[in-house]
């Protein structure tokens, strides 16, 4: 029966890794519809109400059982850790979008998953101490992420898209260590929406303040919107929360890592979009660092 459990719960997350590296595609498709914050505001009002319905579900059958329990809990430290992970996931999906409409799918998921391997070395500022193993991963990284944006170029210098989206990748590695922070004295769904809802209030104000939002746009990029509000950001964060429960971390981690090998297949059998041997090389590299840094270390 455990065995079952585990397993049921690591395809889970495999599913969650699913859409989140095809949602890449939907990102890539959107951003040739609207800007970024428009783009960014319409799947996050979705994904708010998508959350909200399902706590709503929730609190039904809660009462069906006879479980009475306020709706919001927790409320004080609710708002401040949504409030900041919500600020934070705000500027890290803003410069993923900006990042996803000038390079190809691969490369977006690969370096967005690099927050695989910078979360424990930021780690290093909160006491930690990261092993040889560790830096070896980095390592391995840099020359992964040097294959697939640098080589065969005559700079060495990376495009602004690149830079977007390594800031991407820092900022989720800082979203995630919030969460880990917020998350073990709150509901996980509520926190979802709360950061959630932040992202969308931020969204909103950028999106009429730096762009020009028409129903034409939301129409022309309607099925990405949707995929990622209700798909992306709804199903598969329920899908994580629901699978990492009893599962270890690590194999967690794995399945979860997945997400940057989908989304270089979603380009390439969605978009049509191809690597040259380099580029593949570093995919492959990325890939293995990512992988490693979460392989637990042997003890004697």
């Amino acid at each position: 029966m455990e065995n079952k459990r585990q397993l049921r719960n690591t395809l889970l997350l495999v599913f969650a890794a699913l859409i989140w590296g095809t949602a890449f595609v939907a990102q890539s498709v959107g951003s040739t519809y609207m800007g970024p914050y428009t783009f960014l505001a319409g799947r996050s009002w979705l994904a708010c109400a998508f959350l909200l319905g399902l706590m709503g579900v929730r609190r039904v059958g809660q009462q069906r059982r006879g479980i009475r329990l306020p709706f919001w809990l927790h409320g004080k430290t609710l708002v401040i850790g949504g409030g900041l992970c919500g600020i934070v996931l705000f500027a890290a999906l803003a410069a993923q979008q900006m990042g996803i409409g000038t390079t190809s799918t691969a490369k977006a998921g690969f370096m967005t998953a690099l927050y695989v391997v910078l979360v424990p070395v930021f780690g290093v500022f909160l006491g930690r101490r990261p092993g040889p193993k560790l830096w070896a991963c980095v390592a391995v990284s840099v020359v992964g992420l040097y294959l697939l944006c640098l080589a065969g170029r005559d700079t060495l210098a990376l495009t602004g898209g690149e830079w977007q989206l390594l800031l991407c990748a820092v900022l989720f590695t800082l979203q995630i260590l919030l969460v880990n922070h917020f998350s073990p004295r709150l509901d996980g769904i509520q926190l979802s929406f709360a950061q959630f809802f932040t992202v969308s209030v931020l969204s909103t104000v950028f999106m009429f303040a730096l762009e020009q939002p028409t129903l034409a746009q939301f129409a022309g990029a309607a099925v990405s919107v949707l995929y990622c509000g209700i798909m992306s950001s709804g199903v598969a964060y329920t899908l994580q929360i629901v699978g990492q429960k009893e599962l270890d971390p690590t194999i967690a981690s794995l399945a979860m890592c997945l997400e940057s090998v989908f989304s270089a297949l979603a380009g390439w059998l969605l978009l049509g979009q191809t690597l040259s041997g380099a580029e593949l090389a570093g995919c492959v590299l990325m890939f293995a660092a990512i992988v490693a840094s979460q392989l637990p270390d042997r003890r004697r």
